[in-house]
């Protein structure tokens, strides 16, 4: 079902590789590393892995210990020995991500237009109050939501629920906003309605059958989409 603009009363975001790059966490790991690229999917991929099975056998932990473990995997899987400090060290790029063009002046413009902006997000309160302030929009989204609340990761519908309950509005008058796949398919399950940022042209999942609501290169796309 297309996206239905009058039934939107707020938007939840995604965080990370929705608001800011994850990929520039490669950057970190390139005085480290002789071929950076590898290890930082694989500590990406990892650290999704981990929270997917973390909800299925009740072994949450903060998203940032997450990450940590996944960064220990991704290293020793290619023969890397890093200190503790050294990976603290990595691990910390994750405060300082690089901020998509389109945020800031987006995210603006659903709040100027009328639309109350929150993140919701796996990212526990520490990781996300940084993005936040990184990404300088502190002022312009109304609460961040995290995981951590509920000790559950997306795509679980709790959280999704939760997220609902936190912003004061009916689930169906949300729409979330995401690049990640498994976060669509999350948010739509739960009651949401789910638009798909996607910056690179990159196919949807053939396992999700059904199309998100909608899919945008931008922000601002989403913008012209409510009519802002």
């Amino acid at each position: 079902m297309p996206l239905d603009p009058d039934r939107v009363q707020t938007v939840t975001f995604d965080s990370y590789s929705t608001l800011v790059d994850v990929e520039a966490a490669e950057a970190a790991l390139a005085d480290r590393v002789p071929d950076p690229e590898p290890v930082s999917r694989l500590w990406r991929s990892r650290s999704l892995a981990y929270t997917f099975v973390a909800n299925a056998i009740d072994a949450y932990q903060p998203f940032y210990e997450m990450n940590r473990d996944a960064l220990t995997y991704a290293l020793a899987a290619h023969g890397v020995d890093l200190t503790t400090e050294e990976r603290d060290e990595v691990l910390a790029v994750y405060h300082e991500l690089e901020v998509f063009g389109d945020v800031r002046s987006g995210i603006e413009r659903l709040r100027d237009g009328g639309y109350e902006p929150y993140v919701l997000s796996n990212g526990n309160p520490e990781m996300l109050d940084a993005m936040v302030e990184h990404a300088g929009i502190e002022d312009l989204v109304a609460d961040t939501i995290s995981a951590d609340e509920v000790e559950t990761f997306k795509p679980a519908a709790e959280l999704y629920r939760h997220g609902a309950a936190r912003t004061g509005t009916p689930i169906d008058r949300i729409v979330h906003v995401t690049a990640g796949w498994f976060d669509v398919l999350g948010a739509s399950h739960a009651g949401m309605q789910a638009v798909r940022v996607d910056r690179k042209g990159t196919p949807w999942e053939p396992f999700a059958g059904d199309d998100p609501d909608r899919t945008v290169e931008s922000i601002h796309e989403l913008a012209d989409a409510l009519g802002v």
